[in-house]
This record gives C-alpha cells, structure tokens and sequence, in this order.
C-alpha cells in the first residue's frame, strides 16, 4: 500500500508538462529584489570574460610580435632583421608596439616581458574579480533560498486539512529542505557560470571571425556535435535529476513514518518489514540518483573529446597553409594566428563544457523549484471569501441548517444534520465509530466546509467571516494532545501569547495540572521532548486542558479528551471539566457518562444522520438507539461526583 502511493506519486510527478522559462521567471521575482548586486555580478562578468577573450588574441601578438622576429634575429646574427616575406613580418596590433627593423634580440625579449607581465596582471585580475563574483552571487543565492523557505512555510499554514490528509509530512518537507537547497546549490554561482559561458562563446567566436572568418568556421566545425551531445545527455540528465527529487521525498516521508511509528512496530514486531520498506524506497532513491550521475559524467569527457579533435583540425590546417605559404581566403597565415586560434578554440570549448556541467545542474535546480511552485501554486480548498469580515465577540450560538458534508465528493458524511446549541448549553454528541461525531467538530471551527446547508455562530455564516477571527473564539481538546518541544509554560501560552506568567499558573491550577508541574524540577520551565515526551499522555491532557481554558475560548470543543487516560487522571480532567465548560457553549464527543448525563441534549449519530436527541434521561425512556448503545457501552459508568471514581468502561475510540 505504501509503495503503491508513491509509486503514484512518482508517475505524477514525471507526468506534469514542465515549463522552463516559466520556472526561470518566477526565480527572477525572487532575485530582482537584489538588484544591485546582481548589476555588479553582471559588471564583474563583462570584465572577466573580456580578460579572457584578449588573452589568445595576446598570445598570438607574443609569437608574431616579439618570438618570431627575435629569432630569426637571433640566427642572423645581424642587428638588423632581414623581412624576407609577409608572413613573418609583424602584424600592425601589436598592442605594446612592436620593435622596429634595426631592433636587437634584447629589444624583442624586452617587450615580451611587458606582454607576460599584462598576461599575469590579467590573469591575477580576473582570478580576484571571479572570487568577488562568487561571494555576491552565493549572498544573494542564500537570501533567495531563504525567503523562498519562508513562502513554503507561510503557504503551507494557508493550506487546509484536506491537503495534509492527502500528502505526506515527509514529502511536504522535501520541498521545503531539499528541493530549496538544490535551487540555492545551483542558482547561485553555477548561474553565473552558464551566464558567462555564453557571454564568452558569443565573444570569442566573434572576435575569430574578425580576425579570419574562413579559420574561424574551420575552428568551430565540431561545435554542432558538441551542441547535439549537450542537448541529448541534459534533456537525459533533467528528466533523472526530477526523478531524484520523487525519490528523496519518498525518503523522507518514508523515515518520517517509520520514525514516528517506531513504538507500534516493535509492539507488533514488523521491525523487519519496515527496514525492507526504506530499503526498497532508498534503493530507488539510489538507482535514480546513480542514473543521474551516469548521464552528468558522460557529457564531459565527450565534450573533451569532441574539443581535442577540434584543436587537432586548428593545428592542421594552419600548419599546411603556413608550411605551404598560402593564405585562407584572403587572410595571411602566421604563426601567431595558429597559435591564437588554438587557444581560442580551447577556451570556446571549455564553456561548452563548463556550461553542459553548470547546466544539468541548474536543470535539477528547476526541477526541484517546479516541485516548489507546484506547491505553492496549490490552491486551499478552503479559503477566505473576498468580502469576508472579522468575527465579533462570540456570544456561543451555533446552529447547523440542513448540512450535508462530504470529505471526497459523493460521499456524504453528514446528511440533512440540524442542530441549535444554545449559549452556554452543554451538547454531547455520541455514536459509533464512523458515524461522523468528528466531522461536526470540524465544521464549526471551519476546517472543512459544508457541501450544501450552512454552519451559523451567532447567526453568522462561518463562511461568511475570515476563519482567523472565527478560531480565536474556538478552543479544541483532542484525544492525542499536541504539545511542542518547548518549556510548560510556552506550551499552556501557545493559545493566548500575550499572557502573563500569573494566567498561565491560573489556567493549569484549573486544568489541575498545578500538581505535577510543580514536582517538577524546573516546574513551569520544564523543557519537554518531542509531542510531549516524557509526561504521560494524562500529564499531556491537562497541560492541552490548560492552553484551551487560557484562550478563555466561547465555544468549547472535547473530543475523546478522556478516552486514553487512567481512572485517577480522568477523575481530575473530569473536575477540570467541571469548571472549564461553565459559561461555554460546548460540543463533547464521545465523552464519559458523567458529562453525557449532565449535558444539556444528547445528539445521537448514525451513518451520518441525528436520528436521535434529547437529555440523558429522557432518551433511556424511549428505548430506542441510544438506550442500546447505553446498555452495551455505558451501563458501568458512573458519575464521578457521586461513586467516588468507579473504574469506567469508554464508550468508542475516536473517530
């Protein structure tokens, strides 16, 4: 089953239509709030790729201008040097001058000393500004990588229940941890990498077809292949990078899940399937990040290749024309120029190799930021209207009128439900498991919305208002408390943060959880584990009584509050009870016979429908429903207020 969900997952995810440009735009908005670093990466990277685009074009000048004469001067013997044809006299850009016709040995040896010294000065230059295009271009990819983290995590608090019912928190982290460090890895500094790889492809092949149009097309006949290869192992490599993406959110959502069920699988003993599970989903994760890397490592030594054969064709062709004495259309053949274009030709194809690394990187890079937008671009099905106004004060008045619910559409939950609590009134909602107790609690709060019918506190439509304002008012006391590895006190805080210390002591003094907190040895500041580890889970129910009778909330939901806690701690949530529903409007789920009795009506659920409400009392008369359910689940409880705490029989786990 599990492996089935992500193997749908999976074929998802490489089904979706993939937008490069797109991607690449939506990475801009992020960016272009650094615009001044990013115009003075781009100043740095005009004058580096210039350094290097002159420097062949100098080297070139080295050998016609000062090596060649210098020699055969040397060989003459004369201090003159004798021209004896065009080809070897010096061409007229010799950018520091070139000597002239009485010049000695030492003359030529001196300006190409100038030249080397403007070759290193170049070199030393270009090494610095680079280094300074790194840092800017990281800083502005951190701070990148950073508010797309906090959009993630902002959008995904905007997402409603349905969604994280539908996904993984394993999966949903992925996007959040390792999809955003593959876009930071990549658009940083790599970017700038492709950026200036094209910028000095454009360069150089321009200032070759200055110089030698003829040459130059000789020089880059191999670039097409170099091209075709480039495009066929990225294409490859973009679609395996995606893959790995699924796979190491499998991962995560795997080990998350068996992290977390840790304590059920070693009480069932299926400590062995679960190892094989991971096993199963990190050999996928394995195989696709191998398959990636097969396609990312055969692209550069094919490119090598491919480069090597092209300065070979540079070499001998303009060593025939200059052996031969003749030009290339037009243009007269040195030894320089050989030697310029050789050197042009390896730093053309250095780019194109460069670019064809950077560049599978940068795919996974949008591969993974498509995942990103792909969640940020999920629209909650549960959303604020335009015109919706704030809550007021909340008095406790909810109706239910004519509801239906639905969790999957044509399968209704709740059907045709009508309800009115009164302010103040205590509702008890009972039913067997799958009767839809939950979904009721759901719907006042807003979690989820009605499919037809309408849900009204105080005569307003929960749709009607922003649901911020609507859950200020609400509090929730759940089966399975929630609490945060924090101190006791932030955790009893986390409803109402701007009480002091003194409300904090009073909410738990009447959730009595005062007792135990103060036996502990840091009491209040206590720092708990994860979920609460270390208190037991009544401890945790009276810490999640407190945080709720601190929000001081006008409507008051319990559901399951006491099903999973010992006699003695039931009895004290019980008292806690007591005083924390006096004044609240109050829905109590599934709860023990004591508040059940007590309780203003009873609403009877089955298959989604109330077919039965009224008090306590008055539905035992009747005989019907609930009088079965009470003689099969409820005949041994006894309100705690009169027999003292008799052990108690639950009547259903939560829904």
């Amino acid at each position: 089953m599990w492996m089935n969900m992500r193997d749908f997952m999976l074929r998802t995810e490489t089904r979706k239509a993939q937008n490069t440009f797109e991607t690449l735009t939506r990475l801009w908005r992020y960016f272009r709030s650094y615009w001044s670093v990013l115009v003075a990466v781009a100043v740095l990277v005009v004058s580096t790729t210039y350094m290097q685009v002159v420097t062949p074009d100098l080297l070139g000048q080295a050998v016609d201008c000062y090596l060649t004469p210098a020699t055969a001067t040397a060989f003459s013997g004369n201090a003159s040097f004798p021209i004896p044809n065009a080809a070897t006299r010096p061409p007229a850009n010799c950018w520091l001058g070139a000597p002239g016709p009485q010049a000695t040995t030492a003359d030529y040896l001196a300006g190409l000393s100038r030249l080397v010294l403007l070759l290193v000065g170049l070199f030393l230059a270009s090494s610095v500004l680079t280094g300074f295009q790194f840092y800017l271009m990281n800083t502005a990819g951190f701070r990148v990588l950073r508010n797309i983290r906090v959009d993630i995590f902002r959008h995904i608090h905007r997402l409603s229940l349905r969604y994280f019912s539908e996904h993984e928190a394993g999966e949903v982290m992925s996007r959040t941890t390792n999809d955003a460090d593959t876009i930071q890895q990549a658009l940083g500094f790599p970017l700038v990498s492709v950026v200036q790889g094209i910028l000095l492809i454009v360069w150089i092949a321009a200032s070759m077809l200055e110089k030698s149009w003829a040459y130059a097309l000789i020089s880059l006949v191999t670039v097409p292949f170099m091209f075709v290869a480039t495009s066929w192992f990225s294409n490859q490599a973009r679609k395996a990078y995606r893959n790995v993406r699924v796979q190491v959110g499998n991962v995560n959502a795997n080990l998350q899940e068996r992290i977390s069920s840790v304590r059920e699988s070693q009480a069932f003993g299926r400590e062995a399937e679960n190892i094989a599970q991971f096993n199963q989903s990190n050999a996928a994760s394995r195989d696709a990040s191998i398959r990636a890397v097969a396609f990312t490592s055969a692209l550069a030594p094919t490119l090598e290749a491919l480069g090597y054969v092209s300065m070979a064709i540079v070499a001998g062709v303009g060593g025939w024309f200059l052996l031969q004495g003749q030009g290339l259309f037009g243009t007269t053949m040195t030894l320089g120029l050989i030697v310029a274009f050789i050197a042009y030709t390896q730093r053309f194809n250095q780019p194109i190799a460069q670019i064809s690394v950077m560049w599978t990187n940068i795919q996974s890079a949008i591969a993974g930021a498509e995942r990103i937008f792909g969640l940020l671009d999920t629209e909650p099905d549960l959303q604020d209207k335009p015109n919706a106004r704030e809550m007021p004060a909340i008095k406790g008045r909810v109706a239910f009128e004519n509801v239906d619910a639905e969790y999957k559409a044509g399968e209704r939950v709740l059907c045709d439900v009508n309800l009115v609590a009164e302010p103040g009134q205590t509702v008890a909602i009972v039913g067997p498991t799958g009767a839809g107790k939950t979904t009721i609690a759901n719907l006042i709060p807003r979690f989820y919305d009605v499919s037809s019918g309408a849900v009204n506190v105080d005569g307003i439509d929960v749709r009607d208002v922003t649901a911020a304002s609507l859950r200020r008012q609400i509090a929730i006391v759940l089966q399975d408390p929630f609490l945060f590895s924090d101190t006791i006190m932030a955790n009893i805080r986390y409803g109402q943060p701007d009480a002091t210390d003194e409300q904090v002591i009073a909410a738990a003094k009447l959730a009595r959880a005062d007792a135990f907190v103060e036996r502990l040895p840091d009491k209040y500041d206590t720092l708990l584990g994860e979920r609460g580890s270390g208190l037991s889970q009544g401890q945790r129910q009276l810490l999640s009584i407190a945080r709720a009778a601190l929000a001081d909330p006008r409507i008051l939901i319990l559901d399951e509050a006491t099903s999973s806690v010992d006699t003695r701690t039931e009895r004290l949530i019980q008292k806690a009870l007591v005083d924390l529903l006096r004044g609240r409007t109050s829905f109590v789920i599934a709860h023990r016979l004591s508040t059940i009795r007590n309780a203003d009506q009873v609403l009877v659920l089955d298959d989604g429908q109330i077919i039965e409400r009224g008090k306590h009392e008055e539905l035992l008369q009747r005989r019907g429903f609930y009088y079965d359910l009470y003689m099969s689940q409820f005949r041994r409880d006894l309100d705690f207020s009169e027999n003292g705490g008799t052990p108690v029989t639950a009547m259903a786990p939560a829904e």
